[in-house]
């Protein structure tokens, strides 16, 4: 049985964690490719996002707008369409109609009853405040790429987080639903690690590149975290 016990502090990825971005991003996507006739499997479109996002994060830092600006293209790309500039908008515009999933909300007050708990998201400041609303929880800490000037999986912004928080690593649990974004960089600087593998088109993946890693714990879902972290 995994033992809560030692932790203080649950920092959670926002994206495809708290909030379904595998249907925004999908809504988004096809949506575009709908427009140039070309017809992709969910599974594929998530595959190459994954790529392109990676891709994109790589390099020096950029904002997460510019990113999905990028990946739009880099579907243009592939797929021979040059993406027009409405196009290359309407994905990042598309995040704030991205809804949390169906368990999100109840579950982070059931764990902000006994935990501190922050967010840790490869996402822009101002686009971030679209989500948070939605998710209903006031939050002890956000911690944005934008703050931290680089990407998950950069150790950077694992770091700016520890500085936030105030606290040690054996403190500290962070929860994911990406093993190549959350669980291997957590995990390289010894804090616990929490894969909510969700249901997805690419089980196991999702819409990001494909690593391997082990984390902690492995749930499904996180009404099972509150369950288990609150038994």
């Amino acid at each position: 049985m995994f033992d809560f016990s030692p932790f203080q502090f649950i920092t959670f990825d926002c994206y495809g964690t708290l909030i379904d971005w595998e249907t925004g991003i999908l809504t988004a996507l096809q949506r575009i490719l709908e427009q140039h006739s070309i017809h992709r499997s969910n599974a594929e479109v998530l595959a190459l996002y994954g790529d392109l996002e990676a891709q994109a994060e790589g390099g020096e830092y950029q904002s997460y707008r510019e990113v999905l600006r990028k990946v739009v293209r880099g579907m243009g790309e592939r797929y021979r369409f040059e993406a027009t500039a409405a196009e290359q908008e309407s994905l990042p515009d598309s995040i704030a109609s991205w809804r949390p999933f169906p368990d999100t909300v109840d579950a982070l007050r059931q764990l902000h009853s006994r935990f501190r708990l922050g967010i840790i998201s490869n996402i822009d400041d101002d686009l971030f405040r679209a989500s948070a609303g939605q998710l209903e929880v006031n939050f002890d800490h956000v911690i944005t790429a934008f703050q931290a000037r680089a990407y998950k999986p950069s150790p950077t912004i694992f770091r700016l987080a520890q500085q936030k928080l105030g606290i040690s690593t054996a403190e500290w649990l962070h929860a994911g639903q990406s093993i190549y974004h959350d669980v291997i960089p957590a995990k390289s600087l010894g804090i616990a690690t929490l894969w909510v593998n969700r249901p997805s088109h690419r089980p196991g993946v999702g819409a990001v590149r494909q690593a391997a890693g082990v984390p902690d714990l492995e749930v499904r879902s996180l009404r099972e975290v509150s369950e288990l972290a609150l038994t």
